[in-house]
């Protein structure tokens, strides 16, 4: 089969990234950051993407839109707001650390994560390391981050993780990051992992796109 039409249907089905389902408009600003942080917190746990999304949007809903605001609200507050999205069976274990790490962003980076690119002076690896110091962002959340903020922080790109291999490897693509940006054209790198994750977490997905590729 050809991959380049593989990768055409790829992109034109699957081919649109979390922080955009999330209503983020990703920019090199404090906010979309911010909110970008706090999505991947919420997707990186076992629960359905959509669900993840909703509650990002929720805890956006209920004013928690940066550091300061989501560290002011209360415990309760945060787990209402979570409970609204449907993000139930982690709420109050989320809540907490959602609490802590808008504490420590603001503290550590004054609440403007910007400085800590600046920190991780174009090390990839550096800025995995210092994300990880967030409470809850694990190495799953480190890894959503980073395939998102490419998006906005060329010196990440091409960032296609494991999961987004994975996602090449079930649509018979090469699994090489710089093979795949290269056959995804002008497509963004953050485009093409969110698709590529997609069709990893969804065999449905992956079967569909490889039906109209034929």
């Amino acid at each position: 089969m050809d991959q380049d039409r593989i990768v055409e249907e790829l992109i034109a089905t699957q081919g649109h990234t979390y922080a955009e389902d999330a209503g983020i408009r990703l920019k090199d600003t404090p906010q979309p950051l911010y909110r970008l942080l706090v999505l991947a917190c919420l997707l990186s746990a076992r629960i359905r993407s959509s669900v993840a999304v909703e509650a990002a949007r929720a805890l956006y809903d209920a004013g928690m839109r940066d550091p300061r605001h989501m560290a002011d609200a209360t415990w309760q507050e945060r787990v209402d707001a979570l409970g609204r999205g449907g993000y139930r069976r982690y709420d109050e274990r989320t809540a907490t650390q959602l609490g802590e790490g808008a504490e420590l962003v603001a503290e550590r980076w004054g609440g403007d994560l910007r400085r800590l690119r600046k920190e991780a002076d174009g090390d990839t690896g550096e800025l995995g390391r210092l994300l990880r110091e967030v409470p809850g962002m694990g190495p799953a959340g480190v890894a959503i981050f980073l395939r998102e903020v490419q998006r906005v922080w060329p010196e990440v790109a091409p960032y296609l993780d494991e999961k987004a291999l994975s996602g090449a490897r079930r649509l018979d693509l090469p699994d090489d990051p710089e093979k795949l940006v290269r056959q995804a054209g002008d497509t963004e790198p953050a485009v093409l992992a969110a698709a590529l994750v997609r069709v990893a977490l969804d065999k449905k997905a992956a079967e569909d796109c490889l039906h109209r590729a034929e």
